[in-house]
């Protein structure tokens, strides 16, 4: 007997992830439910082999339901994660309406699995957001080992992750007939995005970063250590899927450049690509549609005492989103928190 998985926003890009990652991971799934808003009921999804067409979320009943992978976005989540968390299905949520919960883990299943214990509370665990996921996989094995006091990062994140009407964005300013600094017509993002680079992500704060930055200053401290200082610049980039990051961290211990790319090679989840040639890393295109993490240019930062810098990238839809939040659920029937074993 397997389980029953809802997945709210079948539509979207991250929930048609949600669906490959599922089938492709031979995820333990006796039904799937996609659930939609009404304008796409009746809306065809692909899972496997199959199509499935898309259910009113409104009138589902979440009782039948043993996970409820949802990526509606936060206004969404904030309605029906509880409701759907008393029905005793377990909510995995991908906005950023419960990550900051005290009373909802936010889980990185290879940085902080024994947090997800803290789900019984409200039923609902967060997934964190796509930048922050890639950053602590490569940080957790780094600062067992060494003890990281600071990271500075600034990311250049693609469009996929403002979602679908931001990619039709980019590739309708593009396409054929654009030349740079020609009027465009900017609707998703502030400026345009094709040739450009956009220092902004997220509403602006008092302090002057943006709710990006802060959200990854947020979660790395919550999942990976409160005493670990950040600050990041974040970035929009005209490239359709996957996240970069360009990081220098500042360890209490020494730790070489060799000795990191030992580590990060034995780490779960990443990859490291680190020849120093032309070409020898990783780039946004072949990270795309890849599962793990990527870490390239391994190298010292010399103007910080047992400092290291290096490059990160992973397909922001998969690590950062999709691939996530299956691995939580993964997680859950693994330590036995799901008591309906296939």
């Amino acid at each position: 007997m397997g389980y029953k998985v809802a997945i709210v926003g079948a539509t979207g890009n991250v929930g048609r992830e949600m669906l490959d990652v599922l089938a492709d991971r031979k995820f333990p799934a006796d039904e799937i439910f996609p659930l939609a808003s009404r304008r796409s009921i009746g809306v065809e999804v692909s899972y496997g082999d199959s199509r499935l067409k898309c259910r009113d979320l409104e009138t589902f009943d979440f009782s039948k339901a043993d996970f409820c992978l949802m990526s509606a976005g936060s206004s969404v989540s904030k309605e029906w994660s509880p409701k759907i968390g008393a029905k005793g299905c377990v909510v995995i949520d991908n906005s950023s309406c419960w990550r900051y919960d005290p009373d909802v883990p936010l889980i990185v299943p290879e940085v902080n699995p024994d947090a997800i214990a803290g789900y019984t509370k409200k039923n609902i665990i967060a997934n964190p957001n796509c930048s922050t996921a890639q950053l602590v996989v490569a940080l957790k094995p780094l600062h067992e080992r060494a003890g990281i006091k600071r990271v500075v990062v600034s990311t250049y994140q693609s469009v996929s992750g403002a979602g679908k009407d931001a990619m039709d964005e980019l590739w309708s300013q593009t396409k054929g007939k654009y030349v740079p600094g020609q009027e465009v017509d900017a609707k998703k993002f502030p400026k345009e995005i094709a040739f450009n680079c956009i220092p902004h992500i997220d509403v602006f704060m008092e302090d002057g970063y943006t709710k990006e930055e802060w959200k990854m200053l947020a979660e790395t401290k919550k999942m990976l250590d409160p005493k670990i200082k950040l600050t990041a610049t974040c970035v929009r980039v005209p490239v359709f899927v996957s996240h970069c990051e360009a990081v220098n961290i500042e360890f209490e211990r020494e730790i070489e450049p060799e000795e990191a790319r030992e580590i990060l090679r034995d780490a779960p989840g990443i990859s490291v690509v680190d020849k120093r040639e032309p070409g020898g890393y990783v780039t946004p295109i072949e990270a795309a549609g890849e599962y793990d993490t990527f870490v390239s240019r391994i190298r010292s930062d010399p103007t910080v005492d047992n400092g290291l810098a290096m490059w990160i990238v992973s397909d922001n839809l998969l690590k950062g989103a999709a691939l996530n939040t299956v691995q939580i659920a993964e997680l859950m029937i693994e330590r036995g928190f799901m008591n309906k074993a296939a």
